[in-house]
């Protein structure tokens, strides 16, 4: 029985067994107590009627076979009967044993009240225990409903009940992880409100101010049309920002699922390559492939190139004209790596642990135009897709940027 193997119900059984003992014990001494009065009223009696008999000058013979006597006569019984002595004879007229009665009644009372006041005491005691351990159970759930989480059930013994209050726990690590977690989406939040806002300030101020001067100058196409390409640069640019951020907000709080499959590592560079094609060529930058990409990698593709994309737009911006940028492709045997290599600037050290935080800026960035988020998000694709991208880099020996992705047995059986 599950009862039995807790702490509480035995030590309560252990103190009714130690009870049950201890009165058992008290009753046989008791019943041999009675026994050897009983045996001693006897054999007072027995001497009495000898004596007696003597006195009157009855021969021992005779004595001896009246008290050896196993059967009681006619004559006797109507003797006893004259002097009053039968079944029905108040044992309080018999001195001898009015005394022997009371001891016989008293002991045995005594033995049971003894044994009841035990008995009730360990009740008292076992149910104290009880009021005071769901007295402070019904405080630390009631602190649970409060939202606070510092005190926990007792689950170290055996039994039903702390199984109860262990599943209890458990229900309240869940119920704190969900807090933390509705913490944590509340400051990702304000944060990433607080990003925006701040991010679109800048321009949102050019696009008013572009719209003002276009205003005053109606009747002035050049500098209408000046200010109009401005204006729609800086649209741009917030689109992109708008994009990036709501991107890696929907990553941070696991709202995209990565569709995974197997693709050609050259698509993936391609695709990733095409759209910086013109304009590594206008910066006079050349990116290349330091051997044909082969095999397969296993990634959501569309991801994946925004990712690679933005290793490259990140290298562009800090590669000078003239330079080139190498991208090489390696496998292991838990993982397919994508290196993109520059012969830039390089990163400082203090920088280097900081270049995947959105909107860092690094201090190279003076030149570039990006919004900062490039890297972040291309760290959190990775990291949906159970991989990583890590860095290495020295300021005049260029960067070194590695994808990695976890690779995948590829089913052949259909």
């Amino acid at each position: 029985m599950s009862i039995v193997r807790e702490a509480r119900v035995k030590k309560l059984m252990l103190s009714v067994l130690l009870t049950f003992l201890l009165t058992l014990f008290l009753t046989l001494t008791v019943i041999s107590r009675q026994n050897h009065a009983a045996w001693q009223l006897l054999l007072n009696r027995e001497r009495a009627i000898a004596a007696s008999l003597l006195e009157q000058e009855v021969p021992e013979e005779l004595v001896a076979r009246a008290l050896s006597a196993a059967e009681a006569g006619e004559e006797g019984i109507r003797l006893l009967n004259r002097l009053g002595i039968c079944e029905n004879t108040d044992l309080s007229l018999l001195s001898s044993v009015s005394s022997y009665r009371q001891g016989t009644f008293l002991f045995p009372l005594f033995i049971l009240l003894l044994s009841f006041c035990i008995l009730f005491l360990i009740m008292i005691h076992f149910l104290s225990e009880e009021e005071r351990l769901y007295h402070r159970a019904a405080e630390i759930v009631g602190g649970y409903a409060k939202g606070s989480f510092d005190a926990s059930l007792p689950e170290s013994e055996e039994g039903s009940l702390y199984r109860l209050f262990g599943e209890i726990n458990h229900m309240a690590g869940a119920l704190k992880a969900g807090q933390e977690a509705e913490h944590e989406a509340k400051e990702f939040l304000k944060s990433t409100i607080s990003d925006i806002s701040h991010q679109l300030k800048t321009p949102l101020a050019a696009l008013s101010m572009y719209n003002e001067i276009i205003l005053k100058e109606p009747e002035c196409p050049e500098i209408i049309q000046t200010f109009a390409r401005k204006s729609d640069a800086s649209i741009e640019r917030m689109k992109s920002l708008i994009l990036s951020l709501l991107k890696i907000a929907r990553l941070d709080i696991g709202g995209i699922t990565f569709q995974k499959v197997f693709c050609p590592v050259s698509e993936i560079l391609n695709a990733a390559l095409e759209p910086l094609t013109l304009r590594a060529s206008q910066e006079e930058k050349e990116i290349l492939f330091l051997e044909a990409p082969e095999g397969e990698i296993y990634c959501d593709p569309i991801w994946t190139i925004e990712a690679i994309g933005n290793i490259l737009k990140n290298a562009l911006d800090h590669t000078s004209p003239g330079k080139r940028i190498e991208i090489h492709k390696e496998e292991t045997p838990l993982e397919t790596r994508i290196q993109i290599r520059d012969n830039g600037a390089g990163i400082s050290p203090e920088d280097l642990h900081h270049i995947f935080k959105r909107f860092y800026r690094s201090q190279t960035a003076c030149q570039t135009s990006g919004t900062g988020l490039g890297l972040p998000l291309a760290r959190a694709i990775a990291k949906g897709q159970g991989g990583s991208i890590f860095v290495q880099s020295s300021p005049g020996m260029g960067a070194v940027f590695t994808l990695s992705l976890p690779r995948a047995l590829k089913d052949t059986s259909s």
